[in-house]
C-alpha cells in the first residue's frame, strides 16, 4: 500500500517540471490526482494517457480568483473530496530591478503568490468541513536567501513562506496542516536551456555539486501529504543540496 492510498490531491502547474514529477509520484503512492495546466494541453493529455483513471487534468489559471474557485468546485464534484493541495504554479520574468517593468512584477506576483491565496482561500471551506487536509506551497530557496535579478520572483516566494506560517496558525485547530517546500536549483526544461557557464556558476554555490531532480522535490511533497507528517505544520523544508543552510 502506498503512502497516499485513498487520498485525493490537487496540484497546480502539474503538466511539466516539478509539478509533473509531483503528479507522477503521488499516483505511484496510491493517490488520485487532479492537476492543472494553463496552456500545455498536449503535455497534460500525455500524462493522463500514461496514468489513466488516477489522474485528471483541468485547464485553469491559478492567478485568477474566479478560475480557482471554479476549479475547486469542479474537482470536488468529480472526486468528492480534496485531501491535499499543492500550490506549485509559478513563472519567472528575471531582470535587474532597474530594468524590471510593472508588468513583469505584476505577472510574477499574481502567478506565484496571489495564486496561493486564490487556491487556499477556496479550498478552506471543504477542508474545514472535513476537519482535515494538507496544504503544500512550493516556495524557493531564493525566497529565503535573495537573488540578484529576481526581485519579483524572490518577493513572491518569500511571501509564500510567510503566508504558509500564517495559514498553519489559523487552521491548525481544524486538523489542517500547511507547509512549504523551498527547492534549490532543480533540473527542469528551464534549466536545460541555460548555457554551461551559467550552470557552472550555479553549481559553485551548491555544496552537493549537482542540480536537484524533480523527484527529490516530489519525495518531500509525499512526506508532507502523508500521515507521516501528521504533526508537522507551518514549516519550510529546503530541498537544495545544502545551498541554503
Amino acid at each position: 500500500m502506498g503512502l497516499l492510498e485513498g487520498k485525493i490531491a490537487l496540484i497546480t502547474g502539474g503538466s511539466r517540471g516539478i509539478g509533473e514529477a509531483i503528479v507522477r509520484r503521488f499516483v505511484a503512492e496510491g493517490a488520485k490526482v487532479a492537476f492543472t495546466y494553463r496552456s500545455s494541453s498536449a503535455a497534460a493529455e500525455k500524462i493522463c494517457g500514461e496514468l489513466g483513471v488516477n489522474a485528471k487534468a483541468y485547464q485553469s489559471d491559478a492567478a485568477s480568483f474566479d478560475s480557482s474557485a471554479e476549479l475547486i468546485k469542479n474537482v470536488m464534484k468529480d472526486f468528492g473530496q480534496i485531501d491535499v493541495l499543492v500550490n506549485n504554479a509559478g513563472i519567472t520574468k528575471d531582470t535587474l530591478l532597474m530594468r524590471m517593468t510593472e508588468e513583469m512584477w505584476d505577472a510574477v506576483i499574481n502567478t506565484n503568490l496571489k495564486s496561493v491565496f486564490n487556491l487556499t482561500k477556496n479550498i478552506m471551506r471543504p477542508m474545514m468541513k472535513a476537519r482535515k487536509g494538507s496544504i503544500i506551497n512550493i516556495s524557493s530557496v531564493v525566497g529565503v536567501m535573495g537573488n540578484p535579478g529576481q526581485a519579483n520572483y524572490v518577493a513572491s516566494k518569500a511571501g509564500v513562506i510567510g503566508f504558509t506560517k500564517t495559514v498553519a496558525k489559523e487552521v491548525g485547530s481544524r486538523n489542517i496542516r500547511c507547509n512549504a517546500i523551498a527547492p534549490g536549483f532543480i533540473e527542469t526544461d528551464m534549466t536545460d536551456e541555460l548555457d554551461e557557464k551559467t550552470k557552472e556558476a550555479y553549481l559553485s554555490n551548491i555544496p552537493m555539486k549537482r542540480l536537484g531532480k524533480g523527484d527529490e522535490v516530489a519525495n518531500a511533497c509525499v512526506f508532507l501529504a502523508s500521515d507521516l507528517s501528521s504533526y508537522v505544520s507551518g514549516q519550510t523544508i529546503n530541498v537544495c543540496g545544502a545551498m541554503c543552510c
